[in-house]
């Protein structure tokens, strides 16, 4: 299984970036996915969600109303739209998959599979 995570990079405070997370060795759609995200010196922490069905979602509080996850079966991939971004959002963001449990997790221990991470940072 691989997780490649792509699209961070340098934006300015209030700017938006999406990043990708390219499956392959798993059908995304038999996964629940998710995003985290570690910052220097802290731990890595939920970012958001999506259920194997694609029904259901859930974010973090402070990223709610700004960032949607998605997902794309036909390429495998999941996506994280980051909209008005600020300092507080740089960290290294990783995608996840786990086998789907009773409920939507957002513990990263609940977590199997993990990306490689991609930057993000946040100039304000």
């Amino acid at each position: 299984v691989q997780l490649q995570a792509s699209g961070g990079g340098l934006v300015q405070a209030g700017g938006s970036l999406r990043l990708s997370c390219a499956a392959s060795g798993l059908i995304i759609i038999s996964y629940d996915m998710a995003w985290f995200r570690q910052a220097p010196g802290k731990e890595r922490e939920f970012v958001a969600a999506i259920r194997w069905s694609g029904g259901s979602t859930d974010y973090a509080d402070s990223v709610k109303g700004r960032f949607t996850i998605s997902r794309d079966s036909a390429k495998n991939t999941v996506f994280l739209q980051m909209n008005s971004l600020n300092a507080e959002d740089t960290a290294v963001y990783y995608c996840a998959a786990r086998s789907p449990g009773r409920i939507l997790a957002n513990t990263a221990t609940r977590y199997d599979y993990w990306g490689q991470g991609t930057q993000v940072t946040v100039s304000s």
